[in-house]
């Protein structure tokens, strides 16, 4: 596994998730890291959030811009300057035409150097959890969106009504994978993935817990006594 941090200066990113809290839980220390170095980066979020809460008080209208003003606060704390939001439904989202040119018209807009998003053919981790169906309907669409729709300029020719050129994107970088190719350091910015997190208190119910697991999660192949943090990526590069 090839280590991508300091082979290329990365101008431009997008990063493309479900959920408000899924930039920061993923691979939040990368984007951290990216943001410090220099990169303008933007999330877009394609859903609302709006049934992540067992409190019997919650309605969906509120924690959807609880939600968004969390994401907005996290994003910050990276130096993230820029969410959009799409405000699908949570929990319904679909890798259909109408995701995918939201999609597209972001990466048209935003010339991405690049992409970010989820790994659309996950469907469990090990034995105890399964992966969100959103998590892999965007990761499909973002797929879909980067090679080849966004490429082509007779698809979606109405966003070159709107001014919008053509963009191909230089590299993909799939996180949440179960074949990753490249691993990312963020050794110098566990605590500012943390720091991220904390803002999410409608989602994180033990904040110290949270910080101390992935405070835990070093890398395996770092020594104990020096401790190193990777974020880990799938990385597909496009030829030019």
């Amino acid at each position: 596994m090839t280590d991508a941090t300091q082979e290329q200066v990365v101008k431009r990113v997008l990063g493309v998730f479900a959920h408000p809290d899924d930039p920061e839980f993923f691979c939040g220390g990368t984007f951290a890291r990216w943001a410090a170095e220099g990169a303008e980066i933007t999330f877009v979020i394609a859903t609302n959030g709006d049934k992540g809460s067992s409190d019997p008080e919650m309605t969906s209208p509120r924690l959807a811009e609880i939600r968004e003003v969390e994401e907005q606060n996290a994003a910050a704390v990276l130096g993230v300057k820029e969410v959009i939001f799409l405000r699908y439904p949570d929990g319904e989202l679909q890798p259909n035409l109408e995701l995918r040119r939201d999609i597209v018209r972001a990466i048209r807009l935003k010339q991405p150097d690049i992409v970010v998003t989820c790994d659309p053919t996950v469907f469990w981790f090990g034995t105890g959890s399964i992966n969100h169906p959103d998590h892999r309907a965007v990761g499909e669409a973002t797929l879909d969106a980067v090679y080849p729709t966004a490429r082509d300029r007779l698809n979606f020719l109405e966003h070159e009504l709107d001014g919008l050129a053509p963009h191909k994107t230089g590299q993909l970088y799939i996180c949440g994978t179960q074949s990753p190719t490249t691993k990312v350091d963020t050794t110098a910015y566990v605590e500012t993935k943390i720091r991220s997190l904390y803002e999410h208190k409608s989602q994180i119910a033990d904040m110290e817990a949270m910080a101390e697991r992935l405070r835990a999660s070093r890398d395996p192949e770092s020594p104990i006594d020096a401790p190193r943090y990777m974020d880990s990526f799938r990385v597909i590069t496009f030829s030019r």
